[in-house]
């Protein structure tokens, strides 16, 4: 027969067990929860310079997709709220895709902009950070839409990168990014609207992207080209139209024009830019003229003086 101090002892011990099992199971878990905090969120890789990425991503059956598309719109007709099945989405946000024009660089173009010593040197940098934001896009796939509300964050080396969907209907897409190292803010809203033409899809992106430079007391204004999509007679996808880039403070300007391929595809012409920058307080001058392609190099060349300078576009996907 238990006596009432072996019962207590028998009770004393068993309580003891427990809060050793308890102690156990939350340090099994504390460590559960060091290591997942230790591990980095890797993002899908990047579109490389012709359009591909690192992973094993493939394009859908792109014939499947012109005759959905045929057989869902008409000519004219307003693309915005026109879904596409998951097949043909890409396996990132359009979100990550507009923050990686800013953040995916291979050389630090962005920093350039604010260390040029004159007004002139600073609108040549801009210009260059601007056509190297422009991106190579896949035919036939497309970014998921971001949800209302939805945000996305990158940082690399001192740039601090903030985006947000803040409306769904129309989808508009506000970034922040900033380098106080530097003395850099971007503040960029873009909506774009697509629009059904037959042959071709014109996705015209309204909006605009300023560009501060803190420390000089300058701000740059500039939009974006038109994304045109071919689907007859043949497959692409290409940026044409004209960018104007303007800084108010110096009253420089920079007119630069995305020109298209041939009607059939063929030929030279593809991804070529041309352009000039100006002084609009000057008779509108011309101080340079800009010649290249927008994905490889472009030469500037000095009006005044006949001098060529080239400038390559390091990018990263």
């Amino acid at each position: 027969m238990l006596t009432m101090k072996s019962m207590s002892i028998v009770s004393h011990s068993s309580v003891k067990r427990k809060d050793i099992m308890q102690i156990k199971q939350l340090t099994i878990e504390v460590q559960e929860l060091k290591i997942e905090s230790k591990r980095d969120v890797v993002l899908t890789s990047p579109l490389s310079i012709d359009g591909e990425s690192n992973n094993d991503y493939k394009p859908p059956n792109l014939l499947q997709m012109i005759f959905s598309l045929l057989n869902n719109v008409r000519p004219g007709a307003d693309l915005t709220r026109f879904q596409l099945p998951p097949l043909f989405n890409l396996p990132k946000s359009h979100l990550q895709c507009f923050g990686e024009s800013v953040y995916c660089v291979n050389k630090d173009m962005l920093s350039n902009c604010a260390k040029g010593e004159t007004t002139i040197d600073r609108m040549i940098s801009v210009v260059a950070w601007s056509i190297s934001t422009v991106r190579p896009l896949m035919f036939g796939v497309a970014p998921y839409n971001p949800t209302l509300g939805e945000t996305h964050h990158a940082s690399r080396g001192t740039l601090n990168v903030l985006l947000e969907q803040v409306s769904h209907h129309p989808p508009v897409s506000a970034m922040h990014a900033s380098d106080e190292a530097n003395g850099i803010e971007l503040l960029w809203c873009q909506h774009a609207v697509p629009k059904f033409h037959g042959a071709t899809i014109e996705t015209i992106v309204h909006g605009k992207r300023k560009l501060n430079l803190v420390k000089k007391g300058e701000s740059y204004e500039m939009n974006s080209p038109k994304l045109l999509i071919r689907l007859l007679p043949k497959l692409g996808v290409e940026w044409v139209g004209n960018v104007r880039i303007k800084c108010q403070e110096t009253s420089l300007e920079a007119e630069l024009s995305f020109k298209s391929g041939s009607f059939l595809g063929f030929g030279g012409g593809n991804r070529s830019i041309k352009g000039k920058i100006i002084d609009s307080s000057n008779s509108f001058k011309t101080l340079y003229e800009v010649h290249g392609q927008w994905d490889r190099y472009y030469y500037l060349i000095v009006i005044m003086y006949y001098i060529f300078w080239q400038f390559p576009l390091f990018i990263t996907f």
